[in-house]
């Protein structure tokens, strides 16, 4: 209530250090409505106080992963304005706790990163989920060619988009997950005319389509799995959405 904005984004902890908090601001969806940020803000006392880090103009921001092994290395999944064009997007991180901030993946100035993971055996691996949108007082436009799934294995100096097997063309807000016991399978709910919901069995070189299911993907694209039955998922939409068969059926 003390700060200058109130709208999160995302939230983070890392277990091994439960008092050191990262809240990134400005939610990421895309009503008329939707508040934007100011950047990211950090505690190290359990939330008690907060201390603001930077990436002021990032606006919306739907990831934040602190590093496992270094918590002064964080990734931040910035959408950047939903009114219009800006740079503050893409992919940034720290290696000082927040102090100095890189841009390890920018597409354009329209395209930002809507979600993230990181592989939970290997923190060089993430998968992030660029997105295209723009919203006008006249209406809204959320797709584009920025749009689709890319790869890092090294930290971030360099991505790969993924394609084989995902749809082509305009790509809407997408949403990831990835199992803890074997990081390999990756789910993927997808905006696209031949949208759904998507599984990957090799760490995402390859996708196929389990079913449909993509309930109003501009409001949620959320997806999650099962900590001990990669076949059990769930998918949020204006419901909850379970599948125990891998996403063929919910």
């Amino acid at each position: 209530d003390r700060q200058g904005v109130a709208s999160i984004g995302d939230i983070a902890i890392t277990p091994a250090h439960a008092d050191l908090v990262w809240v990134g601001t400005g939610e990421p969806n895309n009503r008329q409505s939707s508040t934007f940020g100011d950047g990211v803000y950090k505690s190290l006392d359990g939330g008690r106080t907060w201390t603001h880090m930077g990436l002021r103009d990032t606006q919306h921001i739907g990831r934040v992963i602190i590093d496992p092994v270094d918590p002064d290395t964080v990734y931040v999944a910035a959408l950047g304005r939903l009114w219009g064009p800006n740079n503050e997007r893409g992919v940034f991180k720290t290696t000082d706790g927040g102090r100095t901030w890189t841009n390890v993946k920018f597409i354009d100035q329209d395209t930002g990163v809507v979600d993230m993971v990181m592989d939970p055996n290997n923190r060089h691996v993430l998968y992030a989920a660029a997105y295209q949108r723009r919203r006008a007082p006249w209406g809204f436009n959320g797709g584009g060619p920025g749009g689709g799934i890319y790869k890092t294995s090294d930290g971030g100096r360099t991505w790969t988009k993924l394609t084989r097997g995902l749809p082509e063309g305009t790509i809407g807000r997408i949403g990831l997950a990835i199992w803890r016991r074997d990081p390999r399978v990756l789910y993927a709910t997808v905006e696209h005319r031949d949208g759904g919901t998507y599984r990957s069995d090799d760490a995402g070189e390859t996708w196929r389509k389990m079913s449909d299911v993509n309930p109003r993907p501009m409001y949620y694209s959320k997806i999650h799995i099962d900590p001990t039955n990669d076949r059990r998922i769930y998918v949020l939409g204006a419901s909850l959405f379970v599948s125990d068969d891998g996403g063929r059926t919910f």
